[in-house]
């Protein structure tokens, strides 16, 4: 059995760790709703009647302060993914799971709307399709050969393949050498905290640029040059380049990370309301 002071020093341990846990979330690194609240809050019932001193009180009450930035944080959550009319999958499934089979049966009768066809034959259907065959010119008219085009032979220079985009002028593994030391020198330059606004790095004044641009950031991101660092609360994407090349795929990188480059979007850089 645990002595009073075995007994408050796991206590600290649990607050400290509780803590720490918050502070990620704080930080965007940890999604808020992975912190067991309930468990959180038992936790902290269970050791308060225990602290005595000045420290431990300010522990607990750091403790305290960091669930409710937590709630805070599930709160804008929720409120933007209602606000965009957007519907949790797991949310979805959880609610499925909770309803009883005849409120299930209910629910699918209530959607269900099944399509009935029926098709016959009739006078006037056959007499349309006499017609039709009819109308139609004899085989030996519609199956009639068409003569191979003649093309004409010729050669293309250098200049003309790169001009089509059928020949690179350097290799990929150069091109995306060339792109990533741009990316370091846009951050150092525009960029801040040592990354840079997704669409102020990949945007450019043509569509078809700014899809390329696109096209080698996500080669970048593969390869280890580079890391997305991704805010959904805040509808924000940065990139920050490497100092090397690492080999080792960030555990922030381990899932796929879909963003839209189209029209639209690159409109609303152009207008100034993506960066």
């Amino acid at each position: 059995m645990q002595s009073t002071r075995e007994h408050k020093q796991a206590g600290r341990e649990k607050l400290t760790r509780l803590i720490e846990t918050c502070r990620s979330v704080e930080e965007r690194s940890l999604d808020p709703f992975l912190v067991d609240m309930s468990e959180s809050i038992g936790t902290i019932k269970e050791y308060f009647p225990e602290w005595t001193e000045p420290e431990d009180l300010c522990l607990d009450a750091e403790t305290i302060h960091g669930l409710a930035s937590v709630i805070k944080l599930q709160g804008e959550w929720v409120r933007h993914r209602s606000t965009s009319l957007y519907t949790d999958p797991f949310l979805l499934e959880e609610k499925l799971r909770r309803l009883e089979t005849e409120e299930l049966v209910d629910v699918f009768m209530l959607a269900w709307h099944p399509v009935i066809e029926m098709e016959q034959l009739s006078v006037h259907s056959l007499r349309e399709s006499m017609r039709y065959w009819e109308s139609l010119a004899p085989l030996s008219e519609r199956w009639k050969q068409v003569p191979p085009l003649e093309v004409q032979m010729g050669t293309a220079t250098r200049e003309e393949l790169l001009a089509e985009r059928i020949m690179q002028d350097k290799a990929f593994s150069e091109e995306l050498e060339s792109f990533w030391q741009e990316l370091k020198r846009c951050v150092q330059e525009k960029g801040e905290n040592g990354r840079i606004g997704y669409w102020g790095f990949v945007g450019a004044e043509s569509y078809d640029e700014t899809v390329e641009r696109a096209f080698l950031t996500s080669f970048l991101v593969t390869y280890g040059y580079a890391t997305l660092e991704v805010y959904p609360l805040e509808e924000e994407i940065y990139i920050r380049p490497f100092e090397e090349p690492t080999a080792k795929v960030s555990q922030k990188q381990l899932v796929s990370v879909p963003i839209s480059v189209s029209v639209e979007d690159w409109n609303k850089w152009k207008r100034g309301e993506l960066k």
